[in-house]
């Protein structure tokens, strides 16, 4: 008799509708690096953008999707271009984000 994979963690993460528009464009932008690097973007990528673009205010990610959102949200933090408006709100959902990590 073989034994049942573990299942998936899922954490329930609320953003709001900035924090929701940070996300999403920080994913667009990956995404569109891939494309424009000649590569195919990676499934995580296209996943949680699907996810946050359902728009329900309440988003469910596995642990593995907040740390790869996480990671992907504070490259696009660095960069030297980013609006302020951006700042604040990347920040709180990478906070957020890293906080439910740490649970």
């Amino acid at each position: 008799m073989s034994s049942q994979p573990p299942e998936t963690e899922t954490h329930e993460v609320t953003l709001s509708r900035d924090e929701q528009w940070v996300a999403h464009a920080t994913l667009v932008d990956y995404i569109d690096g891939a494309i424009d690097d000649d590569e195919t973007p990676p499934s995580w990528a296209i996943d949680l953008l699907e996810e946050i673009e359902a728009g329900n205010g309440t988003d469910v990610f596995t642990g593995r999707q907040m740390q790869r959102l996480t990671d992907a949200m504070s490259d696009y933090l660095d960069r030297e271009d980013v609006p302020e408006r951006d700042c604040v709100h990347g920040s709180n959902v990478v906070e957020r984000l890293e906080d439910r990590l740490e649970e």
